[in-house]
């Protein structure tokens, strides 16, 4: 059993070395590292999961961007820890984040990622949405957390000022 608690600034050194692990030291190098910079990430839905001697067993961040004008969360970086994969954990991230995200009145969330695995928590290609490059357009994937939330949104994914506009 894994206790999700949102991510404090205790955490972050720890967090930010599992993402290393994960992903590597040169993840920050990726496009979508570019619309988190200088940008406080969602602290509601920055989530560890904790296994019950309190190690870090995975991490999920989101992010305030733009496209339009239109307020939209990004998902990500998750992970999990490879002692702790394929357990489930990192699908139990994402639906309590994005059930949180819901509750909190957001109405949509995308990422960057395999439509295959990301699917199943009801991410779709997003159409018309285009990421900075060099992002692949088919790994741009996008979740309606209410019916109808991506209708009618295209265009650049902005990154928010750092006053929030």
């Amino acid at each position: 059993m894994f206790e999700l608690t949102p991510e404090t600034k205790d955490d972050w050194w720890e967090v930010e070395a599992l993402y290393d692990l994960a992903f590597a030291p040169g993840r920050e190098a990726l496009s979508s590292y570019r619309l988190r910079d200088g940008v406080a990430r969602i602290t509601d839905l920055s989530l560890v999961a904790r296994d019950p001697e309190g190690i870090l067993a995975g991490a999920i961040r989101f992010w305030p961007v733009q496209i339009g004008g239109v307020l939209v969360l990004l998902l990500g970086p998750v992970a999990v820890h490879p002692t702790y994969q394929g357990e489930g954990l990192g699908g139990y991230l994402i639906l309590d984040s994005l059930d949180r995200a819901r509750d909190l009145g957001w109405e949509r969330a995308m990422l960057v990622g395999d439509a295959p695995y990301y699917s199943r928590f009801g991410f779709d290609r997003l159409e018309g949405v285009i990421m900075p490059p060099p992002t692949n357009p088919a790994r741009v994937l996008g979740n309606a957390l209410v019916p109808g939330a991506w209708e009618g949104i295209a265009g650049d994914v902005e990154r928010l000022n750092t006053d929030g506009t």
